[in-house]
């Protein structure tokens, strides 16, 4: 929106042209969603109080969160919001990524929304029956997936890229869409069971989104992909946009989440965020990369896999409870040991990431 202003005023002063820089537009999303988050986020916490919106905790979960019971939630509402304004303001709304990943995080987040309301209303920490869950999620997933595949303009947006094999693309045909839809619902819901102690799952989001946002400029540079040898994607460099306004976003949200939480993004949030970081790596072409960043993600839902499978099988549990950071709550480390221990991994695994660009 902005920059369409910008535009339009630097016919009557060239210092208007400034904002047509990407970098300087991603810097000012940045900012613009944290301040909202920080200005909105007392506000919607006091009105979550007042409409008694609080967490319903498991009765089978560590005993310790039982005195969560009651803390606001769905405060994953103002993340969305944050990033939502921010990306309107500073992004170019004429590129068709970018609607895509705004189009994919809030029907996430619609999906979550539902979920969450059956928890506050019915006071039932199931929610939404898995079912249905799935359900929307397949189908958002797939209408995500074929319009990327439809709207694809050349090979390289539908062609499956190994980190460290620099000669290596194979265009997938068909095969794109079922694999996107993996990609995004899995994304998704490896998101959601992270969020489980506070501030567990926001800063890793926060971390793994920055870096997809460099992965999107490189990509949508010419120059710099035919160097790094990286597949050049015209017009991917616009989600650093959308990127940055997830860090800002998540960064106001976690001064509010963060140990003791004063409110829990909830599914809106976390089936959204994560839907947003799987789709950016689908465009991004760096679905691999993704599993190396985002491996508290995977490792949180490999657990939750291998539990069901052992009890359903054997009848004995691998873990003292799953997802795996309840684990080591229940051997007694203390909820913030956890959660800063989760956040030095992803530092050191999104630098890993990061480093595939070289090394290829």
């Amino acid at each position: 929106m902005l920059l369409w202003l910008s535009e339009y005023l630097a016919q009557y002063h060239t210092g208007f042209n400034v904002v047509q820089y990407l970098t300087l537009r991603a810097v000012f999303g940045v900012l613009t969603a944290l301040l909202i988050s920080l200005l909105l986020g007392p506000v919607m916490i006091q009105r979550l109080i007042r409409h008694q919106i609080g967490q319903s905790v498991r009765d089978d979960g560590p005993q310790s969160h039982l005195s969560k019971a009651g803390t606001p939630t769905m405060g994953g509402a103002l993340i969305l919001i944050a990033i939502l304004i921010s990306t309107l303001l500073w992004a170019d709304l004429s590129n068709r990524f970018v609607w895509i990943v705004m189009v994919v995080t809030f029907l996430f987040g619609w999906i979550g929304w539902v979920d969450d309301y059956r928890k506050v209303v019915y006071k039932n920490s199931v929610g939404l029956p898995a079912r249905y869950k799935y359900l929307w999620q397949s189908v958002a997933g797939f209408a995500i997936a074929f319009w990327l595949f439809w709207s694809a303009q050349s090979p390289a947006e539908t062609a499956l890229i190994v980190p460290f094999f620099k000669d290596f693309s194979w265009n997938m045909g068909w095969l794109f869409i079922p694999f996107v839809y993996l990609v995004i619902v899995g994304t998704s819901n490896a998101v959601n069971l992270t969020d489980g102690l506070d501030g567990l799952a926001i800063m890793p989001t926060v971390l793994v989104g920055g870096a997809l946002g460099i992965f999107a400029y490189l990509t949508g540079h010419f120059t710099f992909s035919e160097y790094l040898h990286i597949p050049f994607i015209a017009g991917a460099g616009e989600l650093i946009i959308f990127c940055g306004a997830i860090v800002g976003a998540g960064l106001g949200f976690l001064w509010f989440n963060t140990y003791p939480a004063q409110v829990f993004m909830g599914d809106v949030g976390a089936l959204a965020l994560g839907a947003a970081l799987g789709t950016l790596a689908v465009i991004v072409r760096q679905e691999f990369v993704l599993v190396i960043m985002g491996g508290v993600f995977v490792v949180e839902t490999i657990s939750v896999f291998l539990q069901v499978i052992s009890f359903k099988t054997t009848g004995r549990r691998i873990f003292r409870m799953a997802p795996i950071h309840h684990h080591f709550e229940l051997k007694g480390w203390p909820e913030p040991r956890v959660i800063v221990r989760f956040w030095i991994i992803t530092v050191i695994l999104v630098l890993i990431g990061l480093a595939t660009l070289k090394i290829r």
